[in-house]
């Protein structure tokens, strides 16, 4: 019989080098997912371009915040109407969601009273220096500033009786998060307040990224978690669709 002792070494070297290879193929792949997290993160912090066949809006930015607050607006828009058929109550907390420099928190802080509470939410930093500015200048006390990020507002849970979205919705560049977010803030009775410009509507002078159908709503919210529970169709603009938390979903 051989004697094989002299090829031990030989043998015990190839195992080596085999558990070397392996070892750099393990830290390889680690490498790679490690490399990969952030990306994966960028992704989703970049958002979406469209959403259920419809393109996602780039946000309004602060330099055109005069545009919110221009000498027109009631006449185009009637946001007087609009805030008579929100349901507004003293001692309500309210969220303005996308508040801008805020046209509608210093009014429906005014509405809601000293015993309410509004929660001014916006993505720029910016839009709330300006909002605060004019809050001071009026002497209102009862706006809570936010910053959101684009998944999530910031708000309390189960708090919110009533948040409202003016022409903001179809910029969220992650609706389902905030969706998510903003079920979860609701208060059991609260509601969303939802306001659009008509997408079916030809004569209403906004670009069409900005504009929303019904149908194209309808589409977003109830796979969510919402469910209509009214509507008003009286603006000359604007869609009034007001969401609740459906229950079945959970």
């Amino acid at each position: 019989m051989k004697d094989c002792s002299s090829f031990a070494p030989l043998r015990l070297s190839a195992l080596a080098f085999k558990g070397t290879i392996l070892a750099i193929a393990v830290a390889c792949c680690s490498l790679a997912a490690q490399d990969d997290a952030p990306a994966k993160a960028r992704r989703q912090q970049a958002g979406l371009k469209e959403y259920k066949g419809r393109r996602i809006a780039q946000t309004m930015h602060y330099t055109g915040a005069e545009w919110l607050t221009r000498d027109n607006r009631e006449q185009e828009e009637r946001c007087s109407l609009m805030l008579t058929n929100l349901g507004v109550m003293r001692g309500m907390t309210i969220c303005d969601m996308g508040c801008g420099n805020g046209f509608y928190s210093l009014q429906l802080a005014k509405m809601t009273g000293d015993s309410g509470r509004v929660y001014a939410v916006d993505i720029q930093a910016e839009m709330l220096r300006m909002l605060k500015a004019r809050a001071e200048e009026e002497g209102i006390r009862n706006i809570t500033p936010l910053l959101s990020t684009a998944t999530d507002p910031k708000l309390p849970k189960g708090k919110i009786d009533l948040i409202l979205l003016v022409d903001v919705y179809h910029e969220f560049s992650h609706p389902v998060e905030m969706l998510a977010a903003m079920r979860e803030a609701l208060a059991p009775d609260g509601a969303c307040a939802l306001v659009e410009f008509r997408a079916e509507d030809p004569n209403v002078p906004i670009k069409p990224e900005h504009k929303m159908t019904k149908e194209q709503i309808l589409k977003e919210w109830p796979p969510n978690g919402f469910k209509l529970v009214k509507e008003f169709d009286g603006l000359p603009w604007q869609h009034l669709m007001f969401f609740a938390r459906d229950e079945r979903s959970e």
